[in-house]
């Protein structure tokens, strides 16, 4: 069984994924009220890879036999100034997520919870790549930001969905 530590930390950070799973979909939403389909998309996308984190914690713990708790979560901001906004938010949560990953794998090997500590790699590895993609976006966002359709051209372009991961962990209820 993992280290009680890190089975709390991790429940709470089923909360973190949920709730960042709420956020993307009200940057979805608000890109598609201005009819920005790729964007809206991209954004619908990145709520459901959130819930999928949430799920694999979930699922981890479950085959580790220890307690899940599923936590609420705060409201998720849905009112942006305009359509950089948005990004910059996803952005910070990414970092911020980033920073909550690496908490939990420093608890794992402080509790040398060996297989809690390889659990998280991969979502190590999944983190370099979400702060990189949301960088980029947000570059692109701030110099097209008057013109739409060059933000959407990039997003149908550059953020095409890849496959599925092999190396994922397995997601609760998938």
């Amino acid at each position: 069984m993992p280290a009680e530590r890190f089975v709390e930390q991790l429940n709470a950070q089923i909360g973190n994924e949920f709730a960042a799973h709420q956020q993307y979909i009200a940057c979805a939403v608000y890109f598609d009220a201005l009819t920005m389909p790729q964007m809206a998309g991209f954004f619908y996308g990145q709520a459901t890879e959130e819930r999928d984190h949430a799920m694999m914690m979930v699922q981890y713990l479950i085959d580790q036999d220890a307690p899940v708790t599923i936590p609420g979560v705060a409201a998720p901001q849905t009112v942006f100034a305009d359509l950089v906004a948005p990004v910059v938010l996803a952005l910070e949560q990414e970092k911020r997520v980033t920073t909550q990953i690496n908490q939990l794998t420093k608890i794992a090997r402080e509790e040398s919870d060996f297989a809690s500590d390889q659990f998280m790699q991969w979502f190590i590895k999944e983190q370099v790549e979400e702060v990189a993609t949301m960088s980029d976006l947000l570059n692109v966002v701030r110099r097209s930001r008057d013109n739409i359709e060059a933000i959407e051209d990039y997003i149908q372009r550059e953020q095409r969905a890849g496959g599925a991961d092999p190396t994922a962990p397995a997601i609760a209820g998938g």
